[in-house]
């Protein structure tokens, strides 16, 4: 199974250098339109090599993905916390009442302890 993971991260990493040796041209990516930056009184532009915006692409793609489900998995989450906390208050009132004793006339307590 090892080799089947080199394997893949090989044959990624080949497929990575093979699309940035032939995206390798500059682009200019600008924040605004011209009309716009010229209304507003500044323009940012930056000239990349093309392979940089795609790869910069995918990888804000996917941090956005992690963030959304990040947020959508939220409730999940909290019930667990929620059952959790729950579950150990459980736990502590059984020990409790396992520590007080007189757990013969209680049929429900005398088959906790068995």
């Amino acid at each position: 199974m090892r080799y089947l993971r080199y394997l893949f991260l090989a044959i990624l990493a080949v497929c990575l250098i093979s699309v940035a040796l032939a995206n390798s041209g500059p682009v200019t990516v600008r924040l605004l339109t011209d009309e716009v930056a010229a209304f507003l009184g500044f323009g940012t532009a930056i000239t990349l090599p093309l392979f940089i915006v795609i790869f910069g692409g995918i990888v804000a793609g996917i941090l956005v993905g992690f963030i959304w489900e990040w947020f959508r998995e939220h409730k999940h989450r909290a019930e667990a916390a929620n059952q959790r906390r729950e579950k150990e208050r459980l736990e502590k009132e059984i020990s409790r009442i396992k520590d007080t004793g007189d757990s013969s006339k209680d049929d429900v307590l005398a088959l906790l302890e068995s």
